[in-house]
């Protein structure tokens, strides 16, 4: 066949002018055989009809490959369409999986919200019962004003409004007489004006001088512990609670705040709309913090949170508005992380506080060795204004807390019948030993704070937040 397929091309050669020459090439096809090709151009066409060609060959060929990698891409080579049929259903049964685990969220959410209705619902209940108890109630009866006595006030028994109080001006009246019989003479003569005044005198108790409880007097008595809430779970074991005394808006001064502070990842502040709401333990906020917290040494100033970040000596200033740290400083040599902490323990290196002069802060330092350090902050930048060094040794007392400027410290967390055992005055630089009963009545006191707000302390007891009452003692005149 191939020589035959020579003779003919010799032929044709032989027949082509000397313009129109034949070519052939030779080389391997596709599938690497040896294949030689002739060429000649047409005497009469000056182009072939498209009827095929290698073009089309070639295009045939590609489409062909195109075919056989679709093939595979569909699961030609690992089982046809038994394997694709199966990879779909084990995708459609993973579809299925998360959406039944979404259900179940979206089930105990539902649940939840239906708990929280309920418990609404029972204090809506409350309030209604509440409310016609009160509208049934009778309206206290109304006591008639007696109209002044002509003789009276001709006799100089009654003054105007501004003098001196009716009481003692009878009293002056019955020792000018010279005899208290003459006083009884006039109650008698004068019985049912005498009477109602008496009455308007006496409903006014006299000051004793003891308590100046709006100024900033020295702490006389502690109160007995009042229990307004247990923690319900053991992150609650320790904690802290505060009110800020100069509230900014979005959140009022009835704003109730706690942080529970036992675990790693302490970062969650719950907000109250007011005492009744913490009693109950229904949160209106809930905000994460940027830093973990550190022990139970934080508190509440003008719209921000003061706290300890976590095993540092770091002081974060949260904006509770924006939800935002608006500063941070480390606070100068103080130890941290169980260097100098209360007698307790719990990681309590430094102690923030208010009162009616500012913020503070109770730690220690290397230089101190371990003796109390009491330094005012500014509470915009963190800085320290100006810093105080005690004689009491930090470990050595379970707890503190600053009114007016004087830092009391507490002897012990645990005993049941404590004291208030140092005081010591930044106005003065001066401490003194003193003895004020403390009680704590649960036996774990974690935290000690005097609250400005309600001019209370407020503590932490072993799962239990609790208030004391206050009494304070005139203040001094400089």
């Amino acid at each position: 066949m191939f020589p035959l397929l020579l003779l003919c091309m010799c032929g044709l050669l032989l027949r082509a002018d000397a313009q129109d020459r034949a070519a052939l090439w030779r080389g391997n096809d596709r599938a690497g055989r040896c294949q030689y090709t002739f060429t000649v151009p047409s005497p009469v066409e000056s182009s072939c009809p498209q009827t095929g060609g290698p073009e089309m060959e070639g295009l045939k060929a590609r489409l062909g490959l195109l075919e056989v990698l679709v093939s595979r891409l569909t699961g030609g080579e690992t089982g046809g369409p038994q394997a694709a049929g199966a990879r779909a259903q084990s995708d459609l049964q993973e579809a299925l999986n998360r959406a039944t685990g979404e259900r179940n969220l979206l089930q105990g959410e539902k649940e939840r919200l239906e708990r929280e209705l309920g418990g609404l619902q029972r204090r809506m209940e409350e309030m209604r019962r509440e409310t016609e108890k009160l509208r049934s109630r009778p309206c206290p009866p109304q006591t008639p004003v007696v109209p002044p006595n002509p003789s009276l006030q001709s006799s100089g028994l009654m003054r105007p409004a501004g003098g001196s109080s009716q009481m003692s001006h009878l009293m002056t009246r019955a020792n000018r007489q010279g005899d208290s019989s003459s006083l009884r003479d006039s109650a008698w003569q004068y019985g049912p004006s005498f009477q109602e005044l008496k009455a308007e005198v006496t409903e006014v108790p006299a000051p004793d001088g003891s308590e100046d409880n709006t100024g900033c007097g020295e702490l006389v008595s502690v109160g007995e512990p009042v229990t307004h809430r247990k923690a319900d779970n053991i992150a609650g074991k320790y904690g802290v609670w505060m009110q800020d005394p100069e509230a900014v808006s979005p959140y009022g001064p009835s704003m109730v705040w706690r942080i529970d502070t036992i675990g790693t990842e302490v970062r969650q502040l719950f907000g109250y709309d007011d005492m009744e709401q913490l009693s109950k333990g229904f949160p209106s906020k809930v905000l994460l913090l940027p830093e973990l917290v550190e022990s139970t040494g934080a508190t509440i100033y003008r719209g921000s949170l003061y706290y300890q970040r976590r095993r540092s000596r770091t002081l974060i200033r949260y904006d509770l508005a924006s939800e935002s740290t608006a500063a941070r400083r480390d606070l100068p040599h103080a130890g941290f992380h169980g260097q100098y902490p209360y007698s307790w323990g719990g990681y309590t290196d430094i102690d923030l506080s208010v009162d009616e002069q500012g913020l503070w802060a109770v730690y220690s330092t290397s230089k101190a060795k371990g003796a109390i350090v009491i330094s005012q902050l500014d509470p915009n930048t963190l800085e320290v204004k100006k810093s105080w060094e005690t004689n009491i040794r930090k470990t050595s007392v379970a707890n503190s807390f600053i009114i007016c400027g004087r830092m009391y410290t507490v002897s012990s967390y645990a005993a049941p019948n404590a004291i208030i055992n140092h005081v010591y005055d930044t106005a003065t630089s001066e401490g003194k030993a003193v003895a004020i009963p403390f009680r704590n009545k649960y036996h774990y006191n974690s935290m000690v704070d005097y609250n400005l707000a309600q001019r209370k302390l407020f503590a932490w007891d072993n799962f239990h937040i609790v208030s004391y009452d206050l009494r304070l003692g005139h203040k001094q005149a400089n």
